[in-house]
C-alpha cells in the first residue's frame, strides 16, 4: 500500500510537476482530486488553512508547497536523483526561478480571453467567473503581467529554454534533473489546457521535443483515493518523529509559541498552530482538527512568512 498521498487536481500546473516527479521516480501513490476554488473543507482540515495546491500527506504528516513536496519524494527515492550534487545550487536557483517568473508570464499569457474560453469551455457558465474571483482573491497585492508584455517574456524565456535543450536531452544535462519538472509545468499548461495558445512554441522545437521526453516518463503508479478516506488515515496515525536539528532562531519566536505561517505573495491564507521545529530548510506546526486529529503542517522557509498569533494581521 503506498503511504504518499497527493492532494491535487488534473489541470493545476504545480500538480503536473509533482506528479512528473512521482514518474521519474516510479513511485506509487494515492490520488486524491481537490476543488480548483473555495470552499475546500477536506483540506482546511488537513492543512489548517493553506489553499495551493497540490499539497502531499504520508500519514498525519502534511507537507505543502511543491519545492518542499520535492525534497520530501527525493528523501523518500534518492535514485534516481533530482539534485545531483554538481548541480544542487543551480537546480535549485533555476527551479525557485521557475516557479516564479516564468510560471507567472506563462500563466499571463495563457489565461488571455481566447486561452480563458478553452479552458472553461466545457464547465458551467459561472465557472470562469468563479475561478477568476477565487484567484483574485488569491492574488490580491500581487503586481501581475499584462498580456503583452507576458507574451513578450514568455517567447524570451522558452527561446532561452530551448538554448539549453538543444545542447542535451535535458535541461542541465543527459538526465532530468529538479530544474526540469520546474521548468515543465508551466508549458504543460500552455500544451494541454489551453492548446490553442500553443503556437508561441512554433519558434522553439527544441522545447517540445524536451517536453515530450518529460512527458515519457510518466506519473509513477496512481491509485485513486478519497477526500474522507485520506482525512481518516491522518486521524488514525501519529505523526512521524522529529529530526534532532529542530530549532534555527531567526525570528525570535521560542519553539512551542502559537504562530501563522503564510505565503509571501499568491494564496497568503495563515495556517495557524504550535511551532515546534524551525529548521534551516522548513518550518513544522502542530495543529488539531476535529476530524483529522493531531497533524503536523510542513512549510519551505523560503516563500513563507513566520508571525507570533500575537501580531498577525
Amino acid at each position: 500500500m503506498s503511504h504518499l498521498i497527493l492532494h491535487h487536481y488534473p489541470s493545476s500546473p504545480f500538480s503536473e510537476k509533482i506528479r512528473a516527479v512521482l514518474g521519474f521516480k516510479q513511485l506509487a501513490w494515492k490520488s486524491v482530486i481537490i476543488p480548483s476554488v473555495m470552499p475546500k473543507p477536506d483540506v482546511v482540515a488537513l492543512t489548517g488553512g493553506y489553499r495551493k495546491t497540490p499539497f502531499l500527506q504520508i500519514g498525519a504528516d502534511i507537507y505543502c508547497d511543491s519545492a518542499l513536496i520535492c525534497d520530501v519524494l527525493e528523501h523518500e527515492q534518492p535514485e534516481p536523483v533530482l539534485y545531483p550534487p554538481h548541480l544542487k545550487g543551480v537546480a535549485r536557483v533555476f527551479a525557485q526561478w521557475a516557479d516564479s517568473t516564468l510560471f507567472w508570464a506563462a500563466m499571463a499569457y495563457n489565461l488571455q480571453p481566447k486561452g480563458a474560453a478553452v479552458l472553461f469551455a466545457n464547465l458551467p457558465p459561472a465557472a470562469a467567473q468563479v475561478f477568476g474571483e477565487d484567484r483574485r482573491e488569491m492574488s490580491a497585492g500581487m503586481q501581475r503581467l499584462r498580456p503583452a508584455d507576458a507574451t513578450a517574456a514568455y517567447r524570451s524565456y522558452l527561446r532561452r529554454i530551448a538554448h539549453m535543450a538543444e545542447e542535451h536531452d535535458f535541461l542541465f544535462g543527459a538526465e532530468p534533473c529538479l530544474a526540469d519538472f520546474a521548468a515543465y509545468h508551466p508549458l504543460w499548461f500552455t500544451r494541454q489546457c489551453v492548446p490553442v495558445m500553443a503556437d508561441i512554441f512554433a519558434a522553439t522545437p527544441a522545447v517540445l521535443e524536451w517536453m515530450d521526453r518529460i512527458a515519457a516518463l510518466g506519473h509513477g503508479r496512481m491509485e485513486k483515493f478519497s477526500a474522507a478516506d485520506a482525512i481518516t488515515v491522518a486521524a488514525g496515525m501519529e505523526p512521524l518523529p522529529l529530526t534532532d536539528d529542530v530549532f534555527q532562531d531567526e525570528h525570535g519566536i521560542p519553539l512551542g509559541s502559537q504562530v501563522t505561517i503564510a505565503a509571501e505573495s499568491f494564496g497568503t491564507e495563515p495556517t495557524e498552530g504550535e511551532l515546534i521545529a524551525a529548521t534551516r530548510t522548513r518550518y513544522t506546526l502542530r495543529r488539531t482538527d476535529p476530524r483529522a486529529g493531531t497533524v503536523h503542517v510542513h512549510f519551505p522557509r523560503i516563500g513563507y512568512v513566520l508571525r507570533p498569533v500575537t501580531s498577525a494581521s
